[in-house]
């Protein structure tokens, strides 16, 4: 949309060492201004001089008294006695140096693996080294939004820099336990004094390590569930190696197959302190993917880039915090062995990515929560990771059809004229969206009963012809309505489920309604039943089949709220990310507003994710069939429960080929059914383009037009005739192979595999494929090249291994470099080799293509053997796979011999198949036979393919066909 200007009752619902010197360099702000003039501090240093011992001593006594009291608490009673001789003794810490970096431990330091001591505001020599950094200018800068630009670091940690000495350490149980005692302080206030870091073996392939403050009081987000993992551990068996330095913080992940370090933290400036906590660690290689969710090229830029994770109502721009949250990261080695990163943490963070290869995370408070994930593949890491934040929903059929929508529908009568013209031309669709236009005076759970009067009776009518209604709904609920005429408003505010100021009133600010707007609060258990009933009472009035969750970053179109935020720690931290707007609140909600689980600040990245389960929970219990939810704002594990709309993306070229890497990214983050608004949400888009993008969005998992009300029609009549041609034949392509990227959704929902995938994850050992963000994978078969260019005819493309097929024109296509054919018509699609593609033919909706005959297309590889499966079922039925509901084929081709098998067959409706297609049968064929009866084919020499036409024959039965020479 575009704009101007732990209840556990919620979770079941988710099924060198400097170490010798203790400095206190809170002497030197953030800014690099000092807390005291200059002529005060030399006035003082005589008697601050006489005092030091007396106030080191009684600090030493203080310090011990709290250690003694934590260790004696019933929170932290499992900590061992450490006050013993094995502890450091602050009284021999040089309180008054001011620079205790050692110029040798600065010079040996290159430039790629300087770690930033100063990450904001301006800084000097002088104020570098009285944080005991290293100061050496290297090339001027230059200034970006205010802020200096990433490049190398002029001040920087020493090697072995340690705030943290380790005072005890147990291991037990592949578990080890680590007490670490903070001996320099930082520049951000409330340094934790004691931290406990445990570090588990979980499973072969995962380490946890989680590190926070050993009395256990700070915030952990409750979202994802993430469950324990049961499996049997054994020494022999792992596939890593945990290291842990002896003196400091620092550990390592090793590979034990190759010796390969993935995650070493023993470098950096590690400070935890209440609201600033940064770790540091070298990287295994450049090749670093994920991150989300920003503007960037599918493999992250590692000079010196800066990523704000921090969710934001903005069209995707560079160097814009995104809509959403995704701090896991794929590492990928040349040689394809490749490991994963999460920190489960929802608050603010910053991370930076330098050449060493390296990675900073700054987070805003809570607890550094990692999970590391062994592979050794891409395609390993990912199921592993999705092990842990949980498994996509398996979506409706009828979702993975063509979408239709646009902002500024003023009536029913103009949706209702675009889509008839979409179904006049021929033109394959599925589902109708309505935008806010909808509602009356733009109020949730409203219907303008004036324009959209006979609303209830078009969406039947879409039902009575197999298609389906999705309408957008924003989580601001309108404050402004007369008492007792808005029961949005009245029932929340009876059920106190609206989010709250320092007051612990509603906050109140301002969206799409007439000057008041208040948020629910998603983690409030009460809130689940309260979206429920709303939904109900909506739905009564609209069947709706579907929900657009948007504006739930939250959005706000004031900052904060109608009277501002209090001056408080959460609005304006000890340090704050680099944001659109410059603070936290900028078109937001204030972050000290009062939540069930905690303030706005701790929970602000996960209020998508919230309102997701709770709309998902909502939809599941009206229409008792799968819940279909797209969602602007996301966080890690929320593909369980909705999909994703890239947001206002603008009608540019640039923006159609970043589309590109948008959707492999999601897929990494388990949420596989996305896409862009195709042309285009903001600005007038162009024939050209539109023709492009449209040929495009076909191959997006998620395939939708939109654009906004001040923008002119996009849908694909509106374009001209060429427009209309080559959308049908791109969108026939589509319908016809839904029931392999049907099958490809099952796959991810069942067995935790990506839908849309780099290159990469079917070659891992081509590093050419590592840094391609202009092509991308329908599984492990379809290869997409779009046209991102304007004017152009031919793409260039590059292609692993020997050959491919073209799916136009059947012909192989050699491997390499190669310039495509693409004229305005067509989008080049290849097949590849030892593949078998179930299809059917298309019809112009998934209800009328779903009664048509299946074929299968084979393409042979060089030994001239391929496979291929299927999944099945009613394709709208809850938990049809978990209760065996579905059928199950498996597809082989060997020795001129295509074999297919129902290894499952629980959804008992006919299955026929009337074609197979074999490419790269090299002979003329002379005689072939189904189950031993012989059938009429064709052999088309031009592009070495078998047309094999079978009748009476079903997948429920297991099909031989054979050919010979």
């Amino acid at each position: 949309m575009k704009i101007y200007s732990e209840s556990r009752s919620i979770k079941s619902l988710l099924t060198g060492n400097y170490a010798d010197h203790h400095v206190d360099f809170n002497s030197v702000k953030d800014d690099g201004s000092s807390k005291c003039r200059f002529s005060r501090c030399i006035y003082h240093l005589f008697l601050f001089a006489l005092l030091i011992l007396i106030v080191d001593f009684a600090l030493l006594i203080i310090y011990d008294l709290i250690l003694i009291d934590l260790i004696t608490s019933s929170e932290v009673s499992e900590i061992p006695l450490i006050m013993q001789d094995g502890i450091v003794d602050l009284s021999k810490y040089d309180m008054t140096s001011t620079n205790w970096a050692l110029a040798d431990e600065c010079a040996i330091v290159p430039n790629e693996d300087r770690f930033d001591c100063f990450p904001r505001g301006p800084s000097n020599e002088s104020v570098c080294t009285q944080r005991g950094c290293c100061w050496k200018p290297t090339e001027s800068r230059t200034e970006m939004d205010g802020f200096k630009k990433l490049d190398v670091p002029w001040c920087y940690y020493p090697v072995a820099f340690k705030s943290y000495e380790q005072v005890n350490k147990t291991v037990a149980n592949h578990v080890t336990t680590v007490f670490l005692r903070n001996v320099i302080k930082s520049p951000y206030p409330d340094d934790v004094p004691l931290l406990r870091m445990v570090i588990k073996a979980e499973s072969n392939f995962r380490v946890h390590v989680k590190i926070e403050d050993a009395t256990g009081k700070s915030f952990e987000t409750p979202y994802p569930d993430t469950p324990v993992m049961s499996e049997s551990i054994s020494e022999t068996a792992l596939n890593y190696k945990i290291s842990i330095e002896d003196d400091g913080p620092g550990f390592t992940i090793q590979r034990k197959s190759n010796g390969q370090i993935l995650f070493d933290t023993r470098s950096g400036g590690f400070i935890f302190s209440k609201q600033f906590i940064q770790i540091s660690s070298k990287l295994l290689s450049n090749n670093i993917y994920g991150l989300g969710e920003h503007r960037n090229n599918f493999m992250l830029d590692t000079n010196w880039n800066r990523i704000t994770l921090f969710a934001h109502d903005s069209p995707p721009l560079d160097g814009i915090n995104g809509y959403g949250s995704h701090p896991f990261l794929l590492n990928v080695a040349n040689g394809g062995q490749s490991h994963g990163v999460f920190l489960k943490n929802s608050h603010p963070m910053e991370i930076i990515l330098q050449p060493a290869p390296a990675i900073t995370y700054r987070v805003l408070g809570g607890v550094l929560d990692f999970y590391f994930f062994v592979g050794p593949s891409p395609a390993d890491v990912t199921k592993q990771y999705f092990d842990l934040i949980g498994y996509p929903f398996m979506p409706p059929y009828w979702s993975l059809g063509f979408h239709m929508c646009k902002y500024g529908q003023s009536s029913l009568q103009v949706t209702m004229d675009t889509l008839n013209r979409t179904m006049a031309a021929g033109i394959p669709v599925d589902v109708q969206w309505n935008d806010l236009d909808y509602m009356d005076r733009n109020n949730d759970f409203t219907r303008n009963k004036k324009e959209f009067a006979k609303l209830p009776e078009f969406i039947e009518n879409l039902h009575s012809m197999g298609m389906h209604y999705v309408p957008i709904l924003d989580p601001g609920v309108s404050a402004a309505e007369p008492r007792g005429t808005y029961p949005p408003f009245d029932e929340g505010l009876a059920d106190q489920v609206f989010i709250k100021n320092e007051s612990g009133l509603p906050l109140v600010g301002r969206v799409w309604s007439q000057g008041a707007t208040v948020w629910p609060d998603f983690t409030n258990q009460n809130t689940i039943t309260y979206w429920l009933n709303q939904l109900k009472r909506l739905h009564e009035d609209i069947p709706f089949d579907g929900l657009w969750i948007d504006m739930n970053e939250p959005s706000n179109f004031v900052d904060g709220s109608l009277r501002g935020c209090e001056n408080n720690p959460w609005d304006n931290p000890p340090y704050t990310p680099i944001v659109e707007g410059g603070h936290l609140n900028f078109k937001t909600i204030c972050m000290n507003a009062e939540q069930y689980l905690g303030k706005h600040y701790q929970l602000h990245n996960v209020h998508g994710f919230s309102e997701a389960i709770a709309s998902n929970f909502a939809l599941t219990e009206i229409r008792n069939k799968r819940p279909f939810i797209i969602s602007r704002s996301t966080f890690a594990g929320q593909g369980k429960f909705s999909g994703h709309w890239t947001g206002d993306v603008f009608s540019t070229w640039n923006d159609m080929k970043h589309s590109v890497a948008d959707i492999m990214s999601f897929n990494l983050f388990g949420i596989p059914m996305v896409g862009a608004d195709i042309c285009g949400f903001n600005g007038n888009t162009t024939a050209d383009l539109c023709q492009r993008w449209l040929q495009l969005g076909a191959f997006y998992p998620f395939s939708r037009t939109h654009n906004s009300d001040d923008c002119i029609d996009q849908d694909p009549v509106s374009m001209g005739p060429e427009v209309v041609a080559s959308t049908k034949k791109a969108l026939e392509v589509r319908y016809m192979l839904l029931p392999y990227l049907y099958s490809l959704f099952w796959r991810a929902h069942a067995y935790g595999e990506t839908v849309a995938r780099s290159l990469f994850f079917e070659y891992p050992e081509d590093t050419r494929t590592y840094n391609i963000s202009t092509q991308f994978m329908w599984g492990s078969a379809l290869l997409i090249v779009p046209v991102l260019k304007e004017g152009d005819t031919f793409v260039q493309a590059y292609l692993p291994g020997e050959f491919w097929y073209d799916l136009k024109t059947f012909k192989r296509v050699v491997g390499g470099d190669v310039a495509l054919s693409a004229p305005m018509d067509i989008i080049p699609v290849l097949v590849k080799p030892k593949s078998i593609i179930p299809f059917q033919y298309p019809g112009n909706t998934t209800t009328e293509s779903r009664l048509s005959p299946f074929g299968l297309l084979v393409a042979l590889d060089s030994n001239s053997t391929a496979e291929g499966f299927l999944y099945w079922d009613d394709g709208d039925s809850l938990n049809s796979y978990e209760w065996s509901h579905y059928n199950q084929i498996s597809f082989a081709v060997a020795n001129n011999c295509l074999s297919s098998k129902a290894k499952h067959w629980g959804y008992d409706v006919p299955m026929p198949v009337n074609l197979v297609l074999v490419l790269g049968v090299t002979s003329h064929v002379k005689n072939v036979t189904n189950n031993g009866q012989k059938c009429n084919f064709e052999y088309k020499a031009e592009f070495q393919g078998l047309f094999v036409f079978v009748d009476k024959t079903d997948f429920k039965d297991n099909v031989i066909i054979s050919w010979s020479f």
